[in-house]
C-alpha cells in the first residue's frame, strides 16, 4: 500500500501503519463502538486495555463533568494543590500495599516507565537496569530501551546504555542481578508477548534477589493492572511487594493518564539533588485525575467472583472452538493461539466485516510480537446480555477461520 494514500495522512494526521482499520467511530456506549454509517462492534479488546469499564460509564462521566465545571489545567504539576489530584491519589493508594504511599500522576504508561527508571537510578545511585525477555513497556526511547522486541528497536539505536535482559521464568539467571543494578523491570503478566503468565516461584525469587543486592523491583502493570487479571493489581496473585509500580491505560477510565506508585521515602528523591528531578506540564491534569477517580470507584464495586465465573465461561467456549490451538488467561486477560498469522488476520478482519455487512461484529486485535495469536480483554462491566452477545460475536469470527 502506498503510504501517501493512508486514510490518516489523507486527513493530515500521522499514519502509524500501512494498514489501519480506518473505521470512523460515531459514538461508544458500554461495550459497543457504533460506526459511522451504521453497524456496531463489540469492543473485545477495551481499546487495547483502556476502556476496561466500558465506554461512557456514568460514574466516570459524572466525575469528568463535575471537574469540568470547576477548572481544567491550572499549573504545571507539583506547584498548586488541586483537590481532584488528592482524591485520585487517595483512591489509588487504597488499592495498593501500605508501603506504596506516594503517587506521581503522568500522561501515559510510557511516561510512568520513564519516571520509574529515573527514580531507581536516583534512589540507588546506580546506572544498570535489567529488563525481561518478552517485555514491552512503551515506545519512547527509554521505555523502548527496556523492552525486548529487537525488531521494533533496531531503527532507533543507539538507545539507553547499561541495559541487559533476563530470560523469562528462569531462576538460574537471577545470579546476574548484582550490587551494580539499579532495578529490574518486569511486566507482572506479559501483555504484548501474548499474555504470558509467570511462575510464582520465579517472581518471588526475583524479588528476593533484588532485595539481597539492593536493586529495586519495578512492576509494569500498565496493561495487566486495574482489575484486568481478576484482582485490582496482578502482583496480588503472586504475593509480591514491589518497590515501584507503573500504571496507565485503564487507570483513567478512558482519559489519558499514567501513574507511578512508590514509597514517600523514594518519591521525595525527585524534589532535590537536583530539584525538579522529574517534571511534567500536563501530568496530573484535573480531567485525567477525575477520570481515574471515577474508574477507581467503578473498580471498587466489581464482584471479582462473578467476573471470574464469567471469564471461566468465556474460556470454556473459546478453548473448545476448533480454530483455537491454545488459550492463555488470567482473569479477563486472554490470548488465543490460532496457529498461523493468516488465521489471526482472518479473524480480525471478519469482526470488522460482520459489523459492516451484518450490523454487528467484534473488535479483535493482534499482538506486536506474537503474530499467531490475538488478544482479548473485554470490558469488566456489562450486563449479561451484552457480554453473551459479545462472546457469540467472537466465536463467529473464529468460525471464519475454522471454515
Amino acid at each position: 500500500m502506498d503510504p501517501h494514500s493512508s486514510p490518516f495522512l489523507d486527513h493530515g494526521l500521522a499514519s502509524t501503519t500501512l494498514h489501519p482499520l480506518g473505521l470512523k467511530v460515531q459514538r461508544a456506549e458500554g461495550p459497543w463502538l457504533h460506526l459511522e454509517g451504521g453497524g456496531k462492534l463489540f469492543d473485545a479488546i477495551s481499546g487495547i486495555g483502556v476502556s476496561s469499564f466500558g465506554h461512557g460509564h456514568p460514574n466516570i462521566l459524572g466525575a469528568l463533568k463535575t471537574q469540568m465545571d470547576q477548572h481544567l489545567h491550572a499549573m504545571v504539576y507539583g506547584e498548586l494543590m488541586q483537590e481532584v489530584q488528592i482524591e485520585a491519589s487517595q483512591a489509588l493508594r487504597a488499592t495498593l500495599p501500605d508501603h506504596l504511599d506516594a503517587i506521581y500522576f503522568l500522561n501515559s504508561g510510557a511516561e510512568a516507565m520513564e519516571a520509574a527508571m529515573k527514580l531507581a537510578k536516583r534512589v540507588t545511585g546506580r546506572r544498570r537496569l535489567f529488563g525481561v525477555e518478552g517485555g514491552y513497556h512503551g515506545s519512547t526511547h527509554g521505555a523502548l530501551s527496556i523492552s525486548s522486541n529487537e525488531g521494533r528497536k533496531s531503527a532507533y539505536r543507539p538507545l539507553l546504555p547499561d541495559i541487559d535482559f533476563l530470560p523469562w521464568n528462569e531462576e538460574q539467571d537471577l545470579e546476574r542481578v548484582d550490587a551494580t543494578v539499579a532495578a529490574v523491570v518486569v511486566e507482572t503478566v506479559q501483555g504484548d508477548a501474548g499474555i504470558r503468565i509467570p511462575k510464582t516461584s520465579w517472581l518471588l525469587a526475583l524479588q528476593k534477589k533484588c532485595q539481597e543486592v539492593g536493586a529495586l523491583l519495578i512492576l509494569d502493570e500498565i496493561q495487566c493492572g486495574m482489575g484486568r487479571t481478576g484482582k485490582p493489581w496482578a502482583f496480588a496473585h503472586f504475593g509480591l511487594q514491589p518497590d515501584i509500580v507503573c500504571m496507565g491505560k485503564a487507570l483513567g477510565g478512558g482519559m489519558p493518564i499514567g501513574a507511578l506508585a512508590a514509597s514517600k521515602s523514594h518519591m521525595k528523591s525527585f524534589a532535590h539533588s537536583p530539584a525538579l528531578g522529574h517534571i511534567t506540564t500536563f501530568g496530573g491534569h484535573p480531567l485525567a485525575c477525575a477520570g481515574a477517580l471515577g474508574a477507581l470507584q467503578v473498580m471498587e464495586q466489581l464482584d471479582w467472583s462473578q467476573l471470574e465465573k464469567r471469564w471461566c465461561g468465556w474460556e470454556r467456549a473459546l478453548s473448545a472452538h476448533p480454530a483455537v490451538h491454545h488459550m492463555r488467561r488470567l482473569g479477563g486477560f486472554m490470548a488465543l493461539e490460532l496457529g498461523h498469522a493468516d488465521n489471526v488476520e482472518r479473524a480480525v478482519k471478519a469482526g470488522i466485516h460482520h459489523a459492516q455487512t451484518e450490523g454487528e461484529g467484534a473488535m479483535l486485535f493482534w499482538f506486536l510480537s506474537v503474530p499467531t495469536a490475538f488478544r482479548l480483554a473485554p470490558p469488566l462491566v456489562g450486563n449479561d446480555e451484552d457480554m453473551e452477545r459479545g462472546l457469540s460475536l467472537v466465536l463467529r469470527c473464529l468460525d471464519e477461520v475454522a471454515g
